[in-house]
């Protein structure tokens, strides 16, 4: 037995258990997705295809986020395969040994995800913006918008009986307040009404408390007021929830993105995070990889194959909290972002490299 031989059939093998479970967990998703549609549009008139387009446009997205699970189960279904078939003996008397065997799936899975960031990522980010695009127009705000660009924080909004539009701009922004801020009231055709300069405002409720104001109008003279209370749409909970779903947004946009942030003094935590999240996903790959691996063989005395996928399912879940508590800490800037994520990859390197030292002992 050849190298190419045996190395092309392990990988196609480990392949093709992964599809497998890729293909369950896409319909799993899909009708665990597909009733929180129905309910989301029960009282909107649209029709009855709508809930199932959304559904398959949020799957790619859902699947990204438990990739790492889904490798953890091909690779334990690649070895049950192995093992049911005898077909490990006949590797070993090649000389293909334990080793060997998770170096191949490994490396497969380190340039899985290496593909994946790049185009898969890309292609869920881009599927889940039109799912939330068109969500957006049945949302009841379907008529206000807000965006960061290099700019500032840039906010369009309709007034009360929608008579008129205020389309608000501040060059800084900061969790629970705005900085040089220019508020420019038009009527429906767009015909200029007024324009209100402030220094700076508390926008921590829906009541805006503005500061250091100027009023210009064309029918009265210009105010200066000291304070001054605008009604919003918006407060700093909801602007900063606008950009809480960063799966909607490929790489260049994210990095796009966290420089309109530091631009405007806003904190771009949660873009970094969710950046090295995404870079660090070959390597949590091949670590989950080398786990299941270890878990296969190092435990091949347990007969009962569902105790052993049990196992392995307990250890997956163990990791993902241990990596959730860990981002929770880069959120709070308890920790640094980097040591956030990466401490966790760091963990489970040293936990499979304990196991690789004596894989190949019997």
């Amino acid at each position: 037995m050849t190298f190419k031989k045996y190395h092309s059939y392990l990988t196609k093998l480990f392949l093709k258990n992964v599809l497998m479970i890729l293909l369950v967990f896409i319909f799993l998703s899909f009708f665990l997705n597909i009733f929180e549609e129905l309910k989301y549009f029960e009282n909107k008139e649209n029709e009855i295809y709508y809930p199932i387009i959304l559904t398959i446009l949020n799957i790619p997205s859902i699947i990204f986020e438990i990739l790492p699970f889904i490798f953890l189960l091909g690779v334990m279904f690649f070895f049950i395969n192995i093992f049911d078939r005898d077909e490990i003996e006949l590797l070993r008397s090649n000389g293909i040994d334990n080793f060997k065997i998770t170096t191949i799936v490994s490396l497969v899975s380190l340039i899985m995800g290496i593909i994946l960031i790049f185009v898969y990522y890309s292609f869920s980010a881009n599927l889940k913006s039109l799912y939330l695009n068109i969500k957006y127009q049945y949302s009841n705000s379907g008529d206000h918008l807000a965006v960061v660009n290099e700019g500032g924080l840039w906010i369009k909004e309709k007034g009360k009986n929608n008579q008129n539009i205020f389309i608000i701009n501040a060059q800084t922004y900061k969790k629970n307040s705005l900085e040089n801020i220019k508020i420019t009231q038009v009527d429906t055709n767009y015909r200029l009404i007024n324009t209100i300069l402030a220094e700076e405002g508390d926008i921590s409720e829906k009541v805006w408390r503005l500061r250091n104001v100027k009023i210009y109008s064309n029918e009265v003279k210009t105010k200066n007021v000291l304070d001054y209370n605008y009604s919003s749409s918006f407060n700093s909970k909801i602007i900063a929830n606008l950009y809480s779903n960063l799966n909607s947004l490929n790489i260049f946009e994210l990095l796009k993105l966290e420089k309109n942030y530091e631009s405007i003094g806003y904190s771009a935590t949660d873009v970094k995070l969710h950046l090295n999240k995404i870079y660090s996903l070959p390597i949590y790959l091949t670590l989950t990889a080398i786990i299941g691996a270890l878990l296969m063989l190092k435990f091949n005395i347990i007969k009962s194959k569902f105790f052993l996928i049990v196992v392995g399912v307990i250890v997956s879940v163990i990791f993902y909290y241990i990596n959730y508590f860990s981002i929770l800490f880069g959120k709070n800037e308890t920790l640094p972002v980097y040591i956030s994520v990466w401490l966790p990859q760091v963990i489970m390197f040293l936990v499979c490299m304990i196991g690789l030292t004596r894989l190949n002992e019997n």
